[in-house]
């Protein structure tokens, strides 16, 4: 039966994948085989595919097919995360556009929505990744808020409660007003903003002969209403006479103190500070040692509240524009300056920070994450690339306590509970803390439990031991067999925010580190360096590109320049790239399907090019070995990359080809097959669509249902012959240089040249002749002790290579040509001559610079030899 002419991606696509599903290729259940496991990094449940998922998950895509290859029992974990913030903010725009306000619900009527919004939307990207050929176990699907996940966090909440860890405590912390709720410090995204630097005057009470106002400077003079004192520094003269003083807030004329600490910068602005101890970090902890009151005026949605006294209900950046305009009329603005500062913005919402005192749940971070530092440290846990180690020290040793409760509705709620009087306990059950109440003697009426949600990342922490139900079943089955698991990929920017929240609640539980491997991949950018984003409108639809080039053209694009750790520059041809790559496998595959076999002998070319390939697929399988060992992903497809279209295709296959409308030798036809079979199983892992559809074609025979390349043994390296592959190189490097000669002197590829060597070097040209004669078309090839005459000559390594094309070109364009060479070319001799013949260079410079000196000064007269011999034999025709 003959193959399509063209491949036709969708088609191998849609049948392959259910035929590997409904075939349970991917299903894993523990046995005797040596264990290899991934879990997914779970996508937020609000998600659909991007580039970056595309990158990552091709990537352990990749590493699971070639591990279940190699006989292990490869395990891929899917699954999806709740994501608080992003899903409310989700679920909560769903009901505006319903009409339906969220205060206007209970919890329990808002998590109804929620869980409606969540089975509509939230399996989108999983079935997206199965477009991308994902191998994962979906049987094992799992979901953050699933009964037996959820039960894993609020258990490991009381763990580490009872153990000390967790505490509550009023706090100043990052609030995100849009998504009203706190957020730790890694969920903060600083940013460079250009902003404007206010100059306020205050009022001062009692100048008594002084001047009878201080300016201060400020990015944010909507919180004026909040200032408690004006600081300044003890050591600053030129404010001394305001020690002990009284001023007036402008506008709403409350009377605050000057207040003096040598926390005040004397260089920022004018020198004075205002103090706002509810909505600054560094002015609350001043607040703190001066005893100053806290006065909040911003709301949960960063409206201004009462406390403000004029504005209220305005939002904060409104407030600012209108405060701007009414402190002019009073004529307390002096000046307005542009200024460039950081800015906190939260990494769900987008929204700019507020900083904001508020009673929270923490975690004690420093003891549990001195392990977690260990591991990685130590090597126990490799990063990959290494140079993310020093950034994972410096945040791991400077760690501080864990903002863990956020002020939502979907997640797992904090299994805390309060008594009328205020009072709390923690307990998994209302009935567990009636009985911690009794026990302690406090009051049991109206009871009720935690508002707040747990912080996602508390939950993921624990996805590589909850998957598995390790933390309520820790000895069960899958556990013990499972986990650790090998690989995690996973990107840079959360090595903090989930790989090591994983290290730290591993060893807890374990005393092991959850994995062995993390190999941190890069960002996807545009070509102009540029982050993928929708609002640039600069990140092409995942889909849409499987689409037109086929997913293994796309995963092969994704991944020819993506070494790990550094960020992938990506352009459409990429994929361009890989669709023809996929077709030159295919239309190589057309190309051996339509032979004659006949059993007649092998020519001399096809028994050189059948060992020569043997050992070139050794010598290259050892180099993809090694490049997996060390992960460099991008290198293991580059090399089969070369492997098949330059080794196989190229080389391979136009030496072991037979002529036009003739039979091939069976034995060679054999071999060929063979060696076809062992590329698509080196290149499934890569390419597992087109791979498995030519794994099945009748070429190979009639195979069983489940023979299918997915689980084919990977191919097994061997030992190879580096003097046939040195040999070889040098046949390949006068083939090229013969026919370079053609294209240059415009000789037709049809036209048969004769050929003489003449060697100085070891080489037995004479067993590669049939190679050189079908690859360069000469005519016949002659070996003597003597310079040819009246032939082109070229060098390769030491031998002399000549060929006879006096009846094939223009004479007088050749002599020019090789005037002008042998000119370059003395030129260039002239130049290292002058080093060579500087004692200070020979002397001072290093002996292989001087050698590689020598070298070039040895091959430079060699060639102007023969391109001289080859201008004087032209001449004497004259």
């Amino acid at each position: 039966m003959s193959i399509a002419k063209t491949y036709n991606p969708k088609e191998a696509e849609d049948k392959w994948y259910s035929y590997w599903m409904d075939n349970g290729f991917f299903r894993s259940v523990p046995d005797g085989r040596e264990p290899y496991t991934i879990v997914m990094p779970p996508p937020n449940v609000t998600g659909v595919l991007h580039m970056g998922h595309m990158l990552n998950n091709t990537i352990q895509d990749v590493l699971i097919r070639r591990a279940r290859m190699q006989g292990k029992n490869a395990c891929w974990v899917p699954g999806t995360d709740h994501a608080s913030i992003a899903t409310e903010a989700k679920v909560v725009a769903m009901l505006r556009e319903r009409g339906i306000n969220k205060k206007d619900l209970t919890r329990e009527a808002f998590l109804e929505y929620a869980w409606e919004w969540k089975e509509k939307y939230g399996g989108i990207i999983l079935k997206q990744l199965e477009k991308l050929g994902a191998s994962c176990d979906w049987d094992r699907t799992k979901f953050t808020m699933d009964p037996t996940l959820s039960d894993a966090v609020i258990d490991t909440f009381i763990r580490l409660y009872r153990a000390g860890y967790i505490y509550r405590g009023v706090r100043m912390v990052n609030w995100d007003p849009q998504g009203r709720t706190a957020l730790s410090d890694e969920e903060v995204i600083r940013r460079e903003v250009n902003q404007q630097l206010y100059y306020i005057r205050y009022t001062v009470r009692d100048a008594a002969g002084g001047p009878a106002s201080l300016t201060i400077a400020t990015t944010r003079p909507e919180t004026i209403m909040a200032d408690t004192a004006v600081c300044i520094n003890p050591d600053d003269t030129r404010y001394r006479h305001l020690k002990g003083k009284k001023v007036f807030v402008p506008l709403i004329n409350r009377e605050i103190p000057v207040i003096e600490d040598t926390y005040v910068d004397t260089t920022f602005g004018t020198g004075c500070l205002k103090v706002t101890p509810a909505h600054d970090l560094n002015d609350y902890e001043l607040g703190q040692r001066h005893n100053l009151e806290v006065i909040d005026i911003l709301n949960d949605d960063g409206t201004l509240n009462e406390r403000a006294e004029i504005l209220i209900g305005l939002d904060r950046f409104a407030a600012r524009r209108e405060i701007v305009k009414l402190l002019d009329e009073a004529g307390h603005l002096e000046k307005i300056e542009p200024y460039t500062s950081q800015v906190g913005f939260s990494e769900r919402t987008d929204a700019a920070i507020e900083p904001r005192l508020s009673m929270q749940w923490f975690c004690r971070m420093q003891e549990v994450a001195k392990p977690a530092l260990e591991y990685v440290v130590k090597g126990d846990v490799k990063l990959i690339p290494d140079k993310f180690i020093n950034t994972y020290r410096h945040w791991m040793e400077n760690i501080k306590d864990w903002t863990i409760s956020r002020q939502l509705w979907w997640g797992q709620r904090i299994p805390a509970w309060y008594n009328d009087q205020n009072q709390w306990v923690v307990a998994k059950t209302e009935e567990e803390a009636k009985a911690l109440f009794i026990a302690e003697g406090k009051s049991t009426d109206s009871i009720r439990q935690e508002d707040d949600v747990l912080d996602t990342w508390f939950s993921s922490g624990l996805w590589p031991m909850s998957v598995f139900d390790g933390i309520a079943h820790p000895d069960n089955a899958d556990i013990r067999y499972y986990y650790p698991t090998n690989d995690l990929v996973t990107a840079p920017e959360i090595l903090f925010f989930w790989v090591a929240r994983m290290l730290i609640f591993g060893h807890e539980y374990t005393g092991k580190p959850p994995f062995r491997n993390v190999y941190l991949t890069g960002i996807v950018r545009d070509k102009l360096g540029r982050k993928m984003s929708k609002s640039l409108g600069n990140s092409p639809d995942p889909i849409q590109l499987m689409e037109q080039y086929g997913t293994d053209g796309v995963r092969v694009g994704m991944l020819l320049s993506s070494p790990a750790g550094n960020d992938l520059m990506f352009d459409e041809s990429y994929c361009e790239q890989g669709r023809n790559f996929a077709n030159k496998i295919w239309n190589a595959f057309r190309l051996v399907k339509g032979w004659e076999v006949a059993d007649i002998p092998q020519t001399a070319a096809q028994q050189e090019a059948g060992r020569w390939f043997a050992n070139r697929f050794n010598q290259a399988l050892a180099e993809i070995d090694d490049h997996f060992f060390h992960y460099r992903i991008s290198d293991a497809l580059m090399t089969s990359y070369k492997l098949i279209w330059d080794d196989f295709c190229s080389w391979y296959l136009e030496l072991v080809k037979p002529a036009y409308q003739q039979p091939i030798a069976n034995e060679t036809y054999e071999a060929t097959k063979y060696h076809f079979e062992q590329l698509l199983k080196l290149i499934h892992p890569f390419m597992p669509f087109i791979s498995e559809e030519l794994w099945h074609d009748e070429l190979f025979g009639k195979r069983d249902k489940l023979d299918c390349c997915i689980v084919a043994t990977y191919p097994l390296g061997g030992l190879f012959d580096e003097n046939n592959l040195n040999e070889f190189n040098l046949v390949q490097q006068a083939i090229s240089e013969i026919r370079n000669l053609r294209n240059a002197k415009h000789i037709s590829p049809k036209t048969a040249l004769p050929l003489a060597i003449h060697t100085h070097s070891e080489m037995d040209y004479g067993r590669y002749a049939a190679c050189i004669e079908k690859l360069a078309n000469t005519a016949t090839i002659t070996f003597s002790d003597e310079k040819a005459t009246g032939a082109t000559g070229f060098l390769i390594g030491q031998d002399e290579f000549y060929v006879d094309v006096a009846q094939n070109i223009d004479a007088e364009a050749e002599k020019q040509r090789l005037t002008k060479e042998i000119e370059y070319l003395n030129g260039f001799l002239k130049s290292v001559n002058a080093k060579l013949s500087n004692e200070r260079f020979v002397q001072n410079a290093k002996a292989e610079i001087v050698a590689n000196e020598q070298q070039k000064k040895v091959d430079a007269e060699a060639k102007i030899g023969l391109l001289q011999d080859s201008l004087n034999r032209l001449l004497a025709v004259d």
